[in-house]
């Protein structure tokens, strides 16, 4: 059996260039990310994030859209930003993009949220 993950799926693309066009977008009012504004100050990942996530009772990591395999981007294809479930390779959607959103980019916020899908399973 193999062990349970949580994934942060952004709504941008990972590297260099999908890095630059999501701060351009940003800039320009074009692209949103809802997971970012939870995970990242305006410069790198925020240290109550990695808190949160490190204390959480399923390991968490967060991938950007292009970082997925390819059944979990056929899964989420539409859906991000997002916090998927993997339970033996089938996904479920733990946070959808609504829900991320009405966080407000407050990781405890997001944390109480994730919790609550946790404790329903």
């Amino acid at each position: 059996m193999l062990p349970m993950q949580l994934y942060g799926i952004y709504n941008a693309n990972g590297g260099i260039l999908g890095e630059l066009a999501y701060v351009f977008g940003r800039l320009l009012g074009t692209t949103h990310c809802a997971l970012c504004d939870i995970s990242h100050g305006a410069i790198r990942e925020k240290e109550s994030f990695r808190i949160c996530a490190a204390g959480l009772p399923i390991p968490l990591s967060t991938l950007h859209i292009n970082e997925q395999n390819s059944s979990m981007a056929e899964f989420s294809h539409g859906k991000t930003p997002c916090v998927l479930l993997e339970d033996e390779g089938r996904y479920t959607l733990a946070l959808d993009a609504e829900r991320l959103e009405s966080c407000g980019g407050d990781v405890q916020r997001f944390e109480t949220e994730l919790r609550s899908f946790l404790e329903s399973l």
